[in-house]
């Protein structure tokens, strides 16, 4: 008699996105089970206009400024007020342009806004990450909207981390959230990585690509590790919370 109404979850997760982004909330929501309830706090972010529309290229200037006060200092703030669990920070470029050192000081930052709640990036997720699934190369593939010079420092951030990165490069699909396609990311994907590299890591929140990673593994033979799949596994693992109920959504989720 009684339907469904979300209230009776095991654990509930709060995300900081970019204020006109969607992709983090809707990839996050299709991947988690319906006992995992997310809750979501938009943060100014100047490379963004109205209805999600972005340049053909993301310039660097806001996203540094994204990780800075104060806006997603108040947000994780008022994002801790409510009964959350863990707090993921939905945004990879910003890493890229900052660095491990300060992506880990923005975060403990974070941490003490948030009253002690565990707060998790997806950079950082990322390389704990390919580290339990024993991965030493990588190639990566970052979104159409991220330039040479933004990529290049992705590439940086990895090397830094410790890990080879043969191959690294924009994806060549077309510039725009609404442009992507699970089937044409695929395809691209699957004709560019090199046999060198022992796992896909496919950069930004904002890029849609959860729904091609079980293919991509079956093409390739490699885990494929994507910013919104990292950043829920390890949301859940800072929850405490098991990774249950989530197939199909790449080997991650079945590794120990």
């Amino acid at each position: 008699m009684w339907q469904p109404d979300g209230w009776d979850v095991r654990v509930r997760l709060g995300v900081l996105t970019p204020q006109a982004d969607v992709g983090p909330e809707s990839e996050l929501r299709a991947m988690a089970p319906l006992d995992v309830g997310l809750h979501t706090a938009r943060v100014p972010f100047g490379g963004m206009g109205r209805g999600g529309v972005m340049d053909p290229t993301i310039p660097l200037a806001p996203v540094r400024a994204f990780s800075e006060p104060p806006g997603v200092d108040e947000a994780a703030g008022l994002l801790a007020a409510a009964p959350v669990a863990a707090i993921a920070f939905a945004f990879t470029s910003s890493a890229y342009v900052i660095g491990a050192r300060a992506e880990a000081h923005m975060l403990a930052r974070l941490r003490e806004r948030a009253q002690g709640l565990p707060v998790v990036a997806t950079c950082a997720a990322t390389v704990d990450a390919l580290r339990v699934l024993g991965v030493g190369r990588l190639a990566l593939v970052d979104p159409p909207w991220f330039d040479e010079t933004l990529n290049d420092l992705g590439r940086g951030y990895y090397e830094e981390a410790g890990f080879e990165v043969p191959y690294a490069a924009p994806c060549g699909l077309p510039s725009g959230q609404a442009l992507i396609r699970p089937d044409a990311l695929h395809d691209w994907v699957a004709a560019q990585v090199p046999d060198a590299a022992e796992a896909v890591v496919v950069g930004g929140n904002g890029f849609r690509a959860v729904g091609a990673i079980e293919a991509l593994e079956a093409t390739l033979g490699r885990p494929v590790l994507t910013a919104n799949q990292v950043l829920l596994w390890a949301a859940l693992r800072a929850a405490g919370a098991p990774a249950e109920g989530i197939e199909r959504y790449g080997r991650l989720f079945t590794t120990a």
